[in-house]
């Protein structure tokens, strides 16, 4: 880093100062919570953590030294659930990462749907082939196509899985039509999220790590399979 951009020492031993601050109130709120899944001691947690990241970033910035201690992000669990014990209505939000790595196949297959779609257009109706770009293609797929269908189907359509997840949160009232079109996933409330499926190569890598800790003689059984994150 620059000397431009790096951060003052005074800045450095704010944070350190904010670090502290964080840990005074973690510990006072695990002192009075109520239970195991207390908010205030959630909230607490996730401001520990973000206040010793913000640290130990500008401790190396500013000097080319680190923490000795590692604070695991708050952002990998859930917050404790709030929403009604009854839903009324769910949303289900899933997201599907992939790859392109096979262009041709992916736009072979796209020109088979466009023409299947030109034989049985008339005069009249005309046809705008859209297949010949990758970006065609995949409008014309994801068109024809259910998305739980190329997912099952991806390697036929040039495409590699990346990682996926869904997410079922409850809701006290349906949605009014049209009212969340505009901004779909912008009204995900975490306490709300009745439960969660993760699939990652990442948990495949975890679970090699453990397998080499077995050998060692140490370390636990984990199944790599599609995991639930789903303990309410």
């Amino acid at each position: 880093m620059s000397d431009a951009v790096q951060p003052t020492a005074a800045e450095v031993r704010a944070a350190a100062e904010a670090v502290k601050t964080a840990l005074d109130r973690h510990l006072a709120a695990v002192e009075r919570r109520t239970g195991d899944d207390d908010p205030d001691v959630y909230e607490a947690f996730n401001e520990l953590a973000a206040a010793a990241e913000e640290y130990d970033e500008l401790l190396y910035d500013r000097y080319d030294e680190v923490t000795p201690f590692e604070i695991p992000g708050g952002d990998d669990t859930l917050p404790p659930y709030t929403g009604p014990e009854e839903p009324n209505a769910l949303s289900v939000v899933i997201r599907r990462d992939y790859a392109v790595v096979e262009p041709q196949r992916l736009l072979a297959q796209a020109q088979r749907v466009e023409a299947v779609e030109e034989d049985g257009a008339t005069a009249d109706e005309g046809f705008d082939a859209a297949a010949g770009t990758v970006h065609g293609a995949l409008g014309v797929l994801f068109g024809e196509f259910e998305p739980d269908e190329i997912a099952s189907r991806h390697k036929e359509f040039g495409l590699e899985e990346g990682d996926s997840t869904l997410w079922v949160t409850a809701a006290d009232e349906p949605a009014e039509p049209g009212e969340w079109l505009e901004t779909p996933f912008e009204s995900i409330d975490p306490q709300r999220v009745v439960c969660r499926f993760d699939v990652s190569s990442v948990f495949d890598e975890e679970s090699d790590d453990d397998d080499l800790d077995d050998d060692l003689g140490s370390g636990a059984d984990l199944d790599s399979e599609d995991r639930l994150d789903a303990d309410r």
